[in-house]
């Protein structure tokens, strides 16, 4: 949801030293960048430590690797880490046609990684958009997933409309000055990734959409890089994907099948999240409830920043990592 504001990403923020096992500021320059070729095109990909494999699926969709890997890098001292850019982000090629953006083949990559790197099962932890290449490949593929974490994430396309109403009505009512921009806008034609209403729309505070602390910014590498892809990002969700979800995004229904999962799952969420909003984020109760959820009461979109104890702490336990 909310393209404009999915490349927000910024300087490290000030953590307590509460765990060995924080992000580190230099952990991007642990990881060494390799290519490998896969159906004609170069993907970048990012292997470090020994022991069991987790994949980390960023969000989106249009996200790099980065952010996670700013997050998660520091467990390679526990296990065999995989960060890697899908198809048109970060440092993997670009699509030669657009409609090869989607869901689908991103759950596709995600098995050929498996098979290519010589893992037997994969553990998955997905932020985000990154929640819904996971859940799929766990139903697609369920003897190859070991345990899978469910970061702020979406349990099917009608969740991720659900949500921009939401989030709509909100901005729309909390905002009356601005949204009435959004409106006149709209009456003339422009789609929500169409200049100017692009711009105005992105412009609602964050507060109220990813960040309850606003003061808070992700752990990003100090080198330039492409941290969000928005021709990705229009692909999947839909042109007008803020107001009316279509691409491959709609048509994904987790709902019926997340019962079935063989995967050990946690599921979090956040509190003041206005992405995933806990409308819907506490569903997960009934379609999965072989799964662990925890809500995050003083979480937004990025409960990982916001109270790292309480999900970092969840997290190694949930995980195994001693």
């Amino acid at each position: 949801m909310k393209s404009t504001f999915l490349f927000l990403f910024g300087a490290l923020i000030s953590l307590p030293l509460f765990s060995q096992t924080l992000p580190q500021p230099d952990i991007f320059d642990r990881y060494e960048s390799k290519t490998y070729t896969i159906d004609g095109y170069n993907y970048n990909v990012e292997v470090l430590g020994e022991g069991d494999p987790i994949f980390f699926l960023p969000g989106g969709p249009g996200n790099s690797h980065d952010y996670m890997q700013g997050n998660f890098g520091q467990y390679y001292k526990t296990n065999t880490l995989v960060f890697f850019d899908w198809l048109g982000r970060g440092k993997s090629d670009d699509a030669k046609n657009v409609s090869e953006y989607s869901v689908e083949n991103d759950v596709e990559l995600i098995e050929k990684l498996r098979v290519l790197l010589k893992f037997d099962k994969i553990s998955l932890v997905g932020h985000s958009y990154g929640t819904v290449p996971a859940q799929a490949y766990s139903i697609k593929y369920p003897n190859n997933v070991d345990k899978m974490v469910l970061i702020n994430g979406f349990h099917s396309g009608a969740m991720w409309q659900a949500n921009c109403d939401s989030y709509n009505h909100y901005a729309k009512t909390h905002f009356p000055e601005k949204w009435k921009q959004v409106d006149s806008l709209r009456a003339l034609g422009y789609l929500s990734s169409e200049e100017p209403l692009l711009s105005v729309y992105g412009n609602f505070p964050t507060k109220y959409i990813y960040y309850h602390n606003t003061k808070l910014k992700q752990n990003v590498p100090k080198y330039k890089f492409r941290g969000m892809a928005p021709d990705v990002y229009v692909t999947i969700i839909g042109k007008d994907g803020d107001f009316d979800v279509s691409g491959s995004m709609i048509n994904q229904d987790f709902r019926k099948d997340l019962k079935n999962v063989k995967a050990k799952t946690l599921v979090v969420a956040g509190r003041y999240d206005g992405v995933s909003t806990p409308e819907f984020a506490v569903q997960y109760k009934t379609f999965m409830p072989q799964a662990t959820f925890v809500m995050f009461e003083q979480s937004a979109h990025n409960p990982y920043l916001e109270e790292p104890e309480k999900f970092y702490t969840l997290f190694e336990e949930f995980m195994n990592i001693k």
